[in-house]
């Protein structure tokens, strides 16, 4: 039996293998309007399309809890019942391709109104549907970004309230994994990063206190979030800078208290909080940052980063590198991945009946 086609259960919530799909953001909803924020016909055609190729587990792009939350101006929200409803629409119909349905809630703090990536993706301002950034600390992501307004206490609390609000309206939307998004230099992670987070009250300077936010983001969704789904976390493993940076060790021990607090599984990226930090990329560069938390802790982990070949993908389940790989990219370029992969290694997937002459 395949490793990679191997089931795997969380709480109660089992997924019919190991290829899972991470957020990537589309960048195509509208910006403005009653429609704002809400998944539309390409959203459903490009989540769809993964589904029916026999993709596991299906994480939505980064989702904001709030408008201001968004990375882009064109980016999801689900922040208002109009965008629950329309989720459902892709819910239901993963949910009836046997793929778990997921969704990562985000808050872009100070990488937020930001243009979409196929015309430059600079920071945009009210004249192109923008807005003023926040941030823990009034540090720009990088030069020509503005400086972003310091959150007060009481904001910070405001934006908890946020994410639980929106893992509620996630549930209603028939979503059955939420995912928080502590990654790639947004706002948790600049909360998390003596890189981006200068504070000097209860939410900065120590680990315990950069951490707070995170755990209280946590603690908040998962007291709305069924005991019997599970909760995700995904992180940025390192900032790659030599000092003054989050680092691998601050991940495992991050680890420990994540599943303290409730989650299931950690997510596990690098990157994205210092503009000008040195990447190492290559194929399967971000798995070794997985596998030591999955060595030194109890968590489960899912790896990302340049898993494009079958071989690949076997070998880091079958090694215990991981319990789950996200390939981004590759679903992209190859919708149906999982049943050309299940058809390379002798695995079962699930093919629908409308496909039955490609099998």
């Amino acid at each position: 039996m395949s490793a990679l086609f191997e089931t795997y259960t969380l709480r109660d919530v089992t997924i019919p293998n190991r290829v899972w799909m991470p957020p990537m953001c589309q960048y195509s909803a509208a910006p403005e309007g009653p429609d704002a924020g809400a998944p539309n016909d390409w959203h459903f055609a490009h989540y769809a399309a993964r589904a029916a190729g026999g993709t596991g587990l299906i994480i939505v792009e980064a989702t904001g809890v709030s408008p201001e939350g968004r990375i882009s101006p064109y980016d999801l929200g689900i922040w208002n019942d109009t965008q629950v409803e329309a989720f459902r629409r892709i819910t239901r119909f993963l949910v009836s391709q046997g793929t778990v349905p997921a969704i990562q809630l985000a808050h872009a703090g100070r990488k937020a109104s930001t243009d979409q990536p196929w015309k430059g993706g600079a920071p945009v301002g009210q004249d192109a549907h923008g807005w003023q950034p926040v941030a823990p600390s009034a540090v720009p992501f990088a030069d020509g970004h503005p400086v972003p307004t310091e959150l007060t206490v009481a904001e910070i609390q405001e934006v908890v309230g946020q994410f639980a609000d929106a893992a509620r309206r996630a549930l209603a939307a028939g979503f059955e994994i939420a995912e928080i998004h502590g990654a790639h230099g947004y706002l948790i992670n600049e909360f998390l990063s003596p890189y981006s987070n200068h504070r000097t009250d209860e939410y900065g300077g120590s680990y315990e206190n950069r951490t707070r936010f995170a755990l209280q983001v946590v603690d908040a969704v998962r007291e709305v979030w069924p005991d019997d789904k599970p909760l995700f976390f995904r992180i940025s493993a390192t900032d790659w800078l030599e000092e003054d940076g989050w680092t691998a060790d601050d991940t495992v021990r991050f680890a420990a208290d994540l599943k303290a607090h409730g989650i299931d599984l950690l997510d596990v990226s690098t990157g994205g909080n210092a503009s000008g930090a040195r990447i190492p990329v290559g194929p399967g560069y971000q798995v070794p940052f997985a596998a030591r938390v999955r060595a030194e802790t109890t968590l489960p982990v899912a790896a990302v980063g340049l898993i494009t070949e079958v071989e690949q993908a076997e070998k880091i389940i079958a090694n215990g590198e991981a319990d789950a790989v996200l390939l981004g990219r590759e679903l992209l370029r190859s919708p149906s991945w999982a049943r050309h992969a299940a058809r390379e290694l002798g695995g079962d997937v699930h093919v629908p009946d409308q496909y039955h002459r490609s099998v």
